[in-house]
């Protein structure tokens, strides 16, 4: 007997209502966001010819490598470029300002990450990712699978992790170096887990240190760097002089614990953390796409330490090489060569040690200790008041708001004499009245940069642009810092790898805000609520 056309279209109606056939969006199993601390784009260049074939070079070689992505805010600090690669948004709408900033109604100094009303699961700073004003495109993922996604960020830094991972995060897990142990909080449901507990009674840490830092090849191959000590580096407390072998044998406790951030082995411990919160949660093994959020703080810390041109900071980047080149094996090996995406990126470059261009004839200079103090010193003179100038970090200047409401003097006068008095500073070479856009004369794309950066209750009204070179290090000679609209704090690498990807590059310019929509036009979710990004076509056609 046959069965009519309609009975057969009734029946499979039925059948696919009754969940017999589900016809899935098509998603990885698994995506990996590397963002790696303090990385400028020249890295991958740098050192190219001393990386092997399966860390960076496979990352060049078999993904799409985005080569001009660009910051388009201020400034480049760690708390705004985590937060920025996962909400594509900018500091004047997500609302992390920087890493730390002044509330202007409260006249408080705000962590990005503080949260009084959560508990850490060891003893230190509650955190969470409260202060974060919009969504992820990790909370997107959550939200558009109903919460069958899980999503966890893993990082050294506290604020590496929690800003990242988003609202809705599963958990997000960072280093406390008074235990060698990752934490959580109790904004969590799970901050605990078994496995996390396993992992942290391992005591990784100690033995990832060993006796002490040595090179990873011969000191005659590290040709992309100065000697072993220069004026232009920081040697660790304990040491006459920056030179290798950096021996810690004797560093005991929580002292011990706080080195393996400045060393390579930081970046390892994390990488190891990241496969154990995999194991741990047997991620990309459920119905959903899985998302685990990856920072790489160690390269900071180097840096910040170091210098760019030290033999430090070039042993950590070939270190980091080896150690990318093992995550990915272990992704083939746990997902197959298609089945996960990852993408690489940084939160912000670092300029070259401004020392080193001085003894190398190029104009650079560090903003000299006591600028507050000066400043302070020269309002008081003029007007009568103590400490008009409260903060200057983020390259910004707070004032004491309340304390001139009380004095009655004319706020508009004191302004513009701050402005006036900045602009004669050689480290000086624009200053931005932020309530008067319209009156500033400043180029782009340092104006729009300004403007992404400012948000009205979390930034200085004055806004300083450093001259070129020039950077604010309170009189330290040594390592160096960023911050800045400059290309070397503002150019960052963009790679993207794995599941349909395609090979290749592009010297379009993107910029930092297109990460997260091309990550939900990949996933086929939506953007997040703070979005002005767009996406970049790095899919297979």
């Amino acid at each position: 007997m046959k069965t009519s056309r309609l009975t057969i279209l009734l029946l499979s109606g039925i059948l696919a209502s009754c969940g017999v056939h589900r016809e899935e969006v098509s998603r990885p199993r698994i995506v990996v966001g590397i963002v790696v601390d303090q990385m400028r784009w020249d890295y991958l260049y740098r050192y190219y010819e001393h990386y092997g074939h399966s860390g960076f070079k496979r990352l060049m070689r078999d993904g799409y490598n985005c080569q001009q992505t660009m910051i388009n805010y201020l400034p480049a600090y760690t708390a705004p470029g985590h937060t920025c690669v996962y909400t594509g948004s900018v500091p004047s709408l997500h609302g992390i300002a920087g890493n730390e900033w002044m509330d202007r109604n409260t006249g408080e100094m705000v962590y990005c990450t503080d949260d009084a009303t959560v508990k850490l699961t060891e003893d230190g700073r509650p955190m969470s990712p409260a202060n974060l004003l919009v969504t992820t495109v990790t909370d997107e993922l959550r939200l558009a699978t109903n919460f069958e996604s899980r999503v966890y960020g893993v990082a050294i830094k506290d604020r590496a992790s929690i800003l990242p991972a988003g609202h809705l995060a599963n958990a997000a897990y960072w280093y406390n170096e008074q235990t060698g142990h990752f934490v959580s909080s109790s904004y969590y449901s799970n901050p605990t887990p078994a496995w996390l507990q396993s992992f942290n009674n391992r005591n990784v840490t100690d033995s990832l240190l060993g006796n002490g830092w040595y090179l990873l090849h011969n000191e005659e191959t590290y040709t992309e760097s100065t000697a072993d000590s220069t004026p232009y580096e920081g040697a660790f407390p304990w040491e006459k002089e920056p030179v290798f072998p950096h021996r810690y044998d004797t560093v005991t406790g929580p002292r011990r614990n706080a080195i393996v951030k400045t060393t390579p082995a930081g970046n390892t411990l994390s990488i190891m953390m990241a496969k154990e919160c995999i194991e741990g949660e047997s991620l990309g093994k459920g119905a959903a796409t899985d998302f685990l959020t990856l920072s790489l703080s160690a390269t900071d810390y180097v840096g910040h330490r170091f210098a760019p041109n030290s033999m430090e900071a070039e042993d950590t980047y070939l270190r980091l090489d080896r150690d990318i080149a093992d995550f990915l094996f272990y992704l083939d090996k746990r997902y197959g060569r298609n089945g996960y995406l990852v993408f690489l990126t940084a939160d912000h470059g670092g300029a070259h040690n401004a020392q080193f261009l001085i003894d190398h004839n190029v104009p650079a200079g560090m903003e000299p200790a006591g600028t507050i103090s000066g400043i302070n010193e020269y309002l008081q003179q003029l007007f009568g008041l103590e400490n008009i100038v409260t903060f200057t970090d983020n390259y910004q200047v707070c004032l004491d708001e309340a304390l001139i409401a009380r004095s009655g003097k004319d706020r508009a006068v004191i302004r513009q004499t701050i402005i006036n008095w900045l602009e004669q500073q050689p480290a000086v070479a624009y200053t931005l009245d932020m309530e008067n856009l319209w009156s500033n004369t400043v180029p782009e794309p340092i104006k729009t940069m300004a403007v992404n950066g400012y948000h009205k209750n979390r930034s200085g009204s004055i806004q300083i642009i450093p001259a070129a070179g020039w950077y604010g290090g309170n009189g330290h000679k040594t390592g160096t810092t960023h911050g800045t609209w400059n290309p070397y704090d503002t150019h960052i690498p963009l790679i993207w790898f794995g599941w349909n990807i395609k090979r290749g590059e592009s010297n379009e310019q993107v910029h930092m805000t297109d990460i997260a929509p091309t990550l939900a036009s990949l996933l086929h979710i939506q953007m997040p609520n703070g979005c002005i990004g767009k996406p970049i076509n790095v899919a297979l056609h």
